[in-house]
């Protein structure tokens, strides 16, 4: 593809195969050079339908369709075979993002770095889907019982989880690939929206198919596939010169996933503040169901969630838009929103924490999105800035993944803790509060971004 981001001048490095000498500067390839012309909306669409496509597949079966399977496997212990095959996938996910990111960053392919692995992410995870569709028949004829029902299911959601994050992390790191600064929250909003959109079709997914598990699977599968399509077709996606692909060496490869924060300060505290943020809205989120049924005394527990989720999304779609097109209007001013909507996320748990009652809990989940959104969208693209290396995309933005990944194992132990041990849902909600404001605090020791 003809794109329009010129080579630009650098520095020359230490040794580079493709140095120009005698100028004393090298021409650095359109792979590796920082952009500077905005995208297209039409590469923008690629990307935001990518996004979808991934949180469909991910979300409908953890919200539905997994739990079915688990349940037609043995109805007594359904929630024990759940909890164990999604810990599985989490697992795969926290290393696949940040290898399969790595990887891109090496690959010297015609197709560029990045949509080779976007693609073959959807197709892994296209294949994985139908196993476990066949699982589902084959429990459902009792051809497969027992250890080994369980055992496909965990085989099969782990490779799901390795297609999707490979999709993932690749497409989160074409975005400071191609997207200068300056547009960067607004796409991170849109991709947001995405996201949002992604997990409100997967919903869709569980509520139209009943207990008809294989159709299910087969709707994800097309979703995923169809989503892709634009983005390969409007990839713009230079390829890396194979000369200037790292020699492979394992040692050093494992030992570049570890990020010395005090060399590079900036994308530490980004990280950690991340992760904080993360852990704090997973703890204002996790016992929703419990604590509308135990604490609000809602008939309708069930019910109330959907609504409240509903709500929530809204406000993610309409802020996520609006906040990343405001902070790359006002010049690129960025911690000020990430540090605002981390105080509207702490708001959010007070009100819960404070007010149990559901008029308050439809005020908390407004609240809730429109910080989540905002952060999601202007955090995105505070992080894009704060990357140690052009060359080493992929696997640095794999690194953040875990950030937004490990709070799913940390925040449900927290709530048990809080819930059970130190005083109920009002002491779990003011936990998530204060580590909220915490990461707004700490979002201010970031140097190199306004």
């Amino acid at each position: 593809m003809t794109s329009s981001h010129p080579p630009v001048e650098f520095p020359a490095p230490e040794s580079s195969d493709d140095a120009v000498h005698g100028s004393g500067a090298v021409s650095v390839p359109e792979a590796l050079a920082e952009p500077t012309v905005n995208v297209r909306a039409k590469w923008i669409t690629g990307v935001v339908l990518v996004n979808l496509g991934i949180n469909a597949v991910l979300y409908a079966p953890i919200n539905v369709l997994l739990g079915l399977q688990a349940e037609a496997i043995d109805p007594a212990a359904k929630e024990g075979i759940l909890s164990l095959v999604t810990a599985f996938g989490a697992a795969v996910a926290l290393i696949a993002n940040p290898l399969t990111g790595a990887l891109s960053d090496r690959t010297s392919s015609r197709f560029g770095r990045r949509a080779p692995w976007v693609f073959g992410g959807m197709v892994v995870a296209v294949v994985a889907l139908a196993f476990l569709a066949a699982v589902s028949a084959l429990v459902g004829g009792t051809e497969v019982t027992g250890t080994t029902a369980v055992l496909a299911l965990v085989v099969g959601w782990c490779v799901v989880q390795a297609g999707v994050n490979s999709a993932y992390s690749t497409i989160a790191a074409a975005v400071p690939d191609r997207a200068p600064i300056g547009q960067r929250a607004s796409i991170g909003g849109l991709g947001a929206m995405g996201q949002t959109i992604g997990i409100l079709c997967g919903a869709v997914i569980g509520f139209v198919v009943g207990g008809n598990v294989g159709l299910g699977y087969g709707l994800c599968a097309a979703v995923f596939a169809v989503a892709v399509v634009p983005y390969l077709i409007w990839r713009d996606d230079p390829v890396l010169p194979r000369g200037l692909a790292p020699k492979f060496a394992l040692g050093t490869f494992v030992r570049g996933f570890w990020i010395d924060p005090r060399k590079h300060p900036d994308f530490g505290w980004a990280w950690f503040t991340r992760f904080l943020m993360f852990v704090g809205n997973q703890l204002t989120i996790v016992y929703l169901l419990f604590f509308l049924k135990d604490e609000i005394g809602h008939e309708n527990p069930a019910g109330g969630v959907l609504v409240l989720t509903g709500l929530y999304s809204i406000m993610v779609l309409i802020s996520a838009v609006i906040a990343g097109r405001i902070s790359d209007a006002s010049g690129g001013r960025r911690k000020i929103f990430v540090a605002g909507s981390s105080v509207l996320i702490a708001l959010a748990a007070l009100i819960l924490a404070f007010f149990p009652v559901w008029p308050a809990a439809i005020v908390a989940a407004a609240v809730l999105g429109i910080g989540f959104g905002a952060y999601l969208a202007v955090d995105f693209a505070l992080i894009t800035q704060v990357l140690p290396s052009a060359n080493a995309r992929g696997k640095d933005l794999g690194v953040v993944n875990i950030a937004a990944t490990l709070p799913q194992v940390v925040a449900p132990t927290l709530a048990w803790l809080a819930v059970t041990r130190l005083g109920g849902y009002t002491t779990m909600f003011v936990m998530a509060a204060a580590i909220g404001l915490v990461a707004a605090a700490l979002v201010y020791r970031i140097k190199s971004v306004p």
